[in-house]
């Protein structure tokens, strides 16, 4: 894949997860609406009267967004507040990542630090966590504040090309503002999951007078169903802007390194090994996420999958592919090689 057309799938990307990203305020309307249904069908909030019909009874809902709404800007705007100064903590308390530098991992500093000299960068924090999965990630609102992660596992199963390879990858996320994006996403999506639950608590412990309203029934049928469809396109934004982007910083490691083959080959040594615990959210900026592409082509997965990922690095970017890895066993002790 060219610069130019890297380049231009990278102003598709952007301008895609910019379109997406302005669905989630829509949708957080929507469940409101729902929840408000819900809760005037229980008696909780007032309806429109005894002899209201169904329609006057949803107007009525409707109007309520007059100030459940600024409410809830209220609220993601406190949201926004903590997770900008305390996401990075938040995500090293979620998967155990510490610090370093260049004195306690010279080889792989020295690594990261070259990459981003070589796009007049200032070098991200380095982190690793102590887990031998076989994965990365990246994550940071802006400059200064960047990290790149990598985990013990890949560190060791990783020669120095593949790791470039990886922190070229991770690094083009941070240059195309992913990770900004994903955090704003992962923000958004946890403000709809807090409402989401809320309108699902509301069926178990709202009562008042869902007696006295004829179209209780209807009300709280049509606001679960307003509900569900909203937090389900929620999710389905959610991993849409991940998976787009792992081919564009697949193909920007390549730009980085000149190396498809190593990206390749790094791929393949962390297919299938790539299980690292952490929430929904963060996983999503993973390297790759095992636990994401299933179902209906990756339509719920976080990430495309590897062999897609292999393909396309096959196809754009002239790249050889070794073929599966073969994980070497515990007891043998031997290095990692590819299968043959």
């Amino acid at each position: 894949m060219g610069a130019v057309g890297l380049k231009t799938h990278i102003w598709a990307n952007n301008t895609r997860s910019a379109i997406l990203l302005a669905g989630f305020p829509v949708l957080m309307v929507g469940i409101l609406y729902g929840l408000q249904l819900i809760l005037m069908g229980f008696g909780v909030l007032p309806n429109a009267g005894p002899e209201a019909t169904l329609g006057q009874d949803m107007a009525l809902a409707a109007s309520m967004l007059g100030w459940t709404v600024p409410a809830a800007l209220v609220i993601s705007g406190v949201w926004f507040a903590i997770a900008y100064f305390g996401n990075q903590a938040m995500i090293d308390a979620m998967t155990g990542a510490r610090k370093v530098d260049r004195r306690s991992e010279p080889e792989l500093y020295n690594l990261l630090e070259n990459l981003a000299i070589s796009r007049g960068m200032k070098t991200p924090t380095l982190r690793i966590i102590e887990d031998q999965s076989l994965n990365a990630y990246a994550s940071g609102l802006h400059e200064g504040r960047y990290s790149v992660t990598v985990t013990r596992g890949l560190m060791g199963a990783l020669d120095r090309d593949e790791m470039e390879a990886v922190l070229a990858h991770e690094l083009t996320h941070v240059i195309n503002k992913d990770v900004r994006t994903m955090v704003i996403a992962s923000i958004f999506a946890g403000i709809i999951s807090v409402i989401a639950e809320i309108v699902f608590r509301s069926l178990f412990f709202a009562r008042g007078g869902r007696s006295n309203n004829k179209n209780a029934g209807p009300l709280i049928l049509i606001g679960i169903a307003i509900a569900v469809i909203g937090v389900a396109l929620a999710f389905l934004i959610r991993m849409s802007l991940s998976r787009t982007r792992e081919y564009v910083a697949d193909a920007g490691a390549v730009e980085l390194t000149k190396n498809p083959d190593a990206m390749i080959s790094a791929l393949r040594k962390v297919s299938g090994q790539s299980k690292l615990e952490a929430p929904d959210e963060v996983r999503g900026m993973f390297l790759d996420n095992q636990e994401g592409a299933f179902g209906l082509s990756g339509l719920f997965g976080t990430h495309p999958p590897i062999e897609k990922r292999i393909a396309a690095l096959v196809k754009f970017g002239g790249g050889r592919d070794p073929g599966p890895w073969e994980q070497p066993s515990a007891a043998g002790g031997s290095t990692a090689v590819p299968a043959t």
